[in-house]
């Protein structure tokens, strides 16, 4: 797909390949997840006589990729309240060392400090889902990769990352990805 390069931002100092992108560990921008699942849509697709509509995407991605670097919210986003750093970063670090264990959402809140009420509201305005589904995403996404990259039985990777059983994992994968484990990784292969 080509992009139209004169429609591309700029930065203060010249072109977008003059930008020096900041790299960035365990965030989430809805804006720009969006834009991506559109884009991926949209290369998938690949319907002839809309490819306009790829290189509006690009421009917009872009766009997304240059304000994020620059440390700026999406205009629609309530940046008052959830957790503090801290708390993001202890909870984020618990969740990602307990993925197969089954975490409580007092057990969360605990370790912020908050009672489970206040915990799940800020939970949810710092990363955009609450517990249960943040929780859910990532084991989805530890199963995808090892779905690609290992011969593990798909009941196995269910119960590695979490699941209690085959069905709530297949379940769960296919809610999260419109596929199942067994689909997705004939499509990985």
């Amino acid at each position: 797909m080509r992009v139209c390069r004169s429609r591309l931002p700029h930065s203060s100092e010249g072109d977008l390949a003059d930008i020096d992108f900041k790299p960035k560990l365990f965030f989430f921008d809805n804006d720009l997840w969006e834009t991506t699942a559109k884009l991926k849509a949209q290369a998938e697709q690949q319907v002839i006589g809309q490819q306009s509509y790829g290189e509006a995407l690009s421009v917009v991605l872009a766009h997304e990729l240059v304000r994020l670097n620059n440390g700026t919210v999406g205009g629609h986003h309530n940046i008052r309240g959830g957790l503090a750093g801290w708390q993001r970063i202890r909870v984020r670090d618990y969740i990602e060392e307990h993925l197969d264990d089954d975490i409580s959402l007092a057990t969360l809140a605990e370790l912020a400090h908050l009672s489970p009420f206040h915990f799940a509201r800020a939970f949810k305005q710092s990363f955009e889902l609450p517990p249960h589904r943040y929780l859910t995403a990532r084991r989805i996404e530890i199963a995808k990769k090892l779905l690609g990259q290992s011969d593990l039985a798909v009941t196995q990777i269910g119960l590695d990352v979490g699941f209690r059983d085959t069905s709530s994992f297949s379940s769960a994968f296919r809610r999260e990805t419109g596929v199942t484990p067994t689909d997705f990784r004939r499509a990985v292969a």
